[in-house]
């Protein structure tokens, strides 16, 4: 990412009399030049509601309607921060997100308002923005003009919570200067124009919708396009309606808009690119061919800590190579070593993957600015290397800052020229018979039964020690799971290996999603094999899968309270 000591505030003041069509939204569209106007009116408002001497967080709980990038303009310009609310907390946990953040303004809609009743947010101002007190309020407003309201490249502008396996989510720091940076990077890389829109559909209070679309938007000049949710049906429409050229995706979005049925006109559509994560190989090469749409798979991280870019020549699966200014290498967490190159068959398969297969770390000096109010989760992030007189005086276990490596927490390997692959979340590593899995390589080698419509892999616990692979299984609108085909199947995969093919498989109609699209995998670890969907398993010593019924959980249960660990069956 190139180093920059711009301000979002100046992206913004720089669409001022701009007269360009530059928002979109259920089918009416606004300039540009009128997306700064309402910026400022806001900023002038926050300014009037913040209490004296409060942090400068605003709250924002809203669907993405044109009020969610207004308030993103708004806190640029007034240099204050704004922290995403995720809709789907509920009770304490939303509260707890909003009064971590120290919010004293909370910016919603009249479709949240529910979600705020019986919570306790002392001091918090909450504005209901499709309410005529609302309007009345920005009235007053009207005339303000964008100005830099004392921000620098240094001020805080977002505080993104991160989605974690356990714990409450930490609010990761991201100032102007980062986000104008990355904006104007993602918009080089890509050749975005200023008669580009980028097509905003997922949920602005991520990371992925903020820096990677409407960040690089603005530093272009170009049009942003905006769905209030996701809709896989209401895709191609929204994107023909609005001249959408661009659009990024995370999760399961891919897999979705893929399970809609096929029309002879998919191809006709204005796309040029679509950018994300966890599209996978197949489904990537699934959607071009049926829309005509590259997608480009692109790993980073919200805190800033590491980036890997795509080039010319990156093989198939790979994500690319670490960015320019970043030192990545693929580390073994327990003796803090590098990894060796993966080893290939010829026709692909990994050799090595229990040696390969690391944690993505950044030796050199990382974006990476802390979480709000949490040394702990930061101290996580950042440790240093093993002692040795190999690292030299200074040692290479500190960052430029001084401050120690940065652990993404991402499972990968990397090939001998230097590309990288991605193999997981780190809390998605599996250990099996004293084997080193990775969750990530297992989806992709069920992905290919042709039943399934998305896939889900996972630890449950073994009775004795250790893992067992646990599978989830969505089955395509007309698909039917057949334990016979299914155990053929696996047995036709010549890069499972033995370890690999799971214990139990549980069948699903939809898979449980988070609001990002991205599988829930705390539920379906929490539940294992004790839930309320036909589960199929192979017992020890079978090749066979067959029903789990209550006799067979009545004694698993038995077996694991035998060894003392029926209690690991619910975390």
């Amino acid at each position: 990412m190139e180093s920059s000591r711009r301000t979002v505030g100046e992206l913004v003041r720089e669409r001022w009399g701009d007269h360009r069509p530059g928002l979109w939204f259920e089918g009416r569209a606004v300039s540009h030049h009128q997306v700064a106007a309402g910026a400022a009116a806001r900023a002038a408002l926050l300014a009037e509601v913040m209490p004296r001497g409060a942090e400068p967080h605003v709250g924002v709980l809203l669907d993405n309607t044109p009020e969610y990038p207004l308030w993103l303009g708004a806190a640029a310009l007034a240099g204050a921060a704004v922290a995403g609310i995720n809709p789907t907390r509920r009770g304490p946990e939303l509260a707890r997100d909003v009064l971590h953040t120290e919010c004293r303004v909370l910016i919603t809609e009249r479709a949240r308002l529910p979600l705020l009743d019986g919570l306790e947010l002392p001091g918090v101002r909450v504005l209901v923005t499709d309410t005529d007190a609302y309007a009345e309020l920005l009235r007053t407003y009207e005339g303000a003009r964008p100005d830099d309201g004392g921000a620098s490249p240094d001020s805080r502008f977002l505080l993104l919570f991160t989605s974690g396996s356990t714990g409450a989510p930490k609010a990761a720091i991201c100032t102007q200067g980062r986000i104008a940076a990355a904006g104007r990077s993602l918009a080089g890389h890509f050749g975005v124009r200023a008669d580009d829109t980028h097509y905003i559909c997922m949920p602005m209070f991520h990371g992925n919708a903020v820096i990677a679309d409407w960040a690089p938007a603005l530093a272009a000049g170009a049009g942003i396009a905006l769905r209030r949710r996701f809709s896989a049906s209401g895709f191609l429409p929204d994107v023909r309606a609005c001249g959408a050229t661009y659009f990024t995706y995370v999760g399961r979005a891919v897999q979705y808009l893929l399970a809609t049925p096929a029309r002879p006109d998919d191809r006709d559509n204005p796309l040029r690119l679509g950018f994300g994560t966890e599209a996978g190989a197949v489904d990537a090469a699934a959607f071009e061919k049926r829309f005509g749409v590259r997608l480009v798979e692109g790993y980073g991280s919200s805190e800033g800590g590491a980036a890997i870019q795509r080039t010319p020549g990156t093989p198939a699966g790979a994500i690319g190579r670490a960015a320019p200014a970043d030192d990545l290498a693929v580390i073994d967490p327990d003796t803090r070593h590098e990894c060796p190159p993966a080893v290939f068959a010829g026709d692909g398969r990994l050799l090595n993957g229990g040696e390969a297969i690391g944690e993505l770390v950044n030796r050199g000096a990382s974006l990476f600015e802390g979480y709000w109010r949490n040394p702990e989760a930061e101290a996580a992030r950042r440790r240093g290397a093993p002692p040795g007189p190999e690292e030299g005086e200074a040692g290479r276990g500190r960052s430029a800052a001084g401050e120690g490596w940065y652990w993404t927490g991402d499972l990968f390997y990397r090939d001998a020229d230097g590309f990288l692959y991605f193999a997981g979340r780190a809390d998605d590593r599996l250990r099996v018979d004293s084997e080193n899995l990775a969750a990530a390589m297992i989806e992709n080698i069920l992905a290919r039964y042709e039943d399934a419509a998305a896939v889900a892999v996972y630890a449950v616990p073994d009775p004795v020690a250790g893992d067992q692979v646990m599978a989830t299984l969505a089955l395509r609108e007309g698909g039917r799971f057949g334990p016979a085909s299914f155990a053929a199947f696996l047995l036709a995969q010549p890069d499972l290996g033995t370890k690999m093919a799971p214990r139990f498989l549980r069948i699903v109609e939809r898979m449980p999603v988070t609001a990002t699209n991205k599988i829930h995998r705390v539920t379906l670890r929490r539940e294992g094999f004790r839930c309320a969907d036909p589960v199929w398993w192979r017992p020890p010593g079978e090749s066979a899968y067959r029903r789990l019924t209550a006799a067979d959980v009545d004694k698993l249960a038995a077996e694991y309270r035998s060894h003392g660990r029926e209690e690991l069956l619910t975390r």
